[in-house]
């Protein structure tokens, strides 16, 4: 069975004004019932062996990480705990001054991931792609000004707002709230500035 991919419309990254192109496949969700029948199907274990085995799996790989380890499985890829503060409260800092969050603050957010690249080149090998159509990007009936304004008004009720939070508010795609919050962000005049950076950047109001 062939899969199918999408052309989606991104807004620009690099200030050119034009807008660019990346693909994304069309995914269907595969259950882990139907999975471990496809495993079955090979006639090397059992349906329960198979469902041993990788609850054994999950269970060790949680634990590993939980101890501070990379975890490596050959012909799959890396796994490692990401971390990040507490959703209710604001990145720590290292100014001097700032306040410092307790050990307590801190917990596991997500899991990284990091594909083998034998994976990658056997997913290559049996993949067949056509086209799946076209996704063009849908623009706001709002003004720049009123989403800024939009923004301003999300931070005076809440400490802080992330890229999500201002896609939701704007009926934006992550990626264009991700770029107009940069722009927001680097220009003194909208009051909104931010904090932390990567994925652990915030934006927040800038002190006067």
């Amino acid at each position: 069975m062939n899969a199918k991919y999408v052309k989606k419309e991104i807004a620009d990254l690099n200030g050119t004004g034009r807008t660019q192109a990346y693909y994304k496949m069309q995914t269907t969700p595969m259950s882990y019932d139907e999975f471990v029948d496809m495993c079955c199907r090979e006639g090397a274990m059992s349906r329960d062996a198979i469902k041993g085995v990788l609850t054994l799996v999950a269970e060790k790989m949680a634990l590993s990480m939980a101890e501070g380890h990379s975890v490596k499985i050959g012909g799959i890829g890396t796994f490692s705990a990401k971390l990040g503060v507490r959703s209710d409260l604001l990145p720590d800092a290292f100014e001097p001054g700032e306040h410092r969050h307790y050990a307590g603050a801190v917990e596991v957010k997500g899991v990284s991931y990091r594909a083998d690249n034998d994976l990658v080149a056997s997913c290559a090998d049996k993949c067949h792609l056509e086209s799946g159509g076209v996704s063009r990007l849908k623009k706001p009936k709002t003004s720049l000004e009123e989403r800024a304004e939009m923004a301003r008004q999300y931070l005076r009720k809440h400490p802080l707002m992330r890229v999500a939070d201002y896609a939701m508010l704007t009926k934006q795609s992550h990626t264009s709230a991700g770029t107009e919050l940069r722009r927001l962000a680097a220009n003194p005049s909208t009051g909104i500035t931010f904090t932390g950076s990567g994925s652990h950047k915030y934006y927040i109001l800038s002190r006067k």
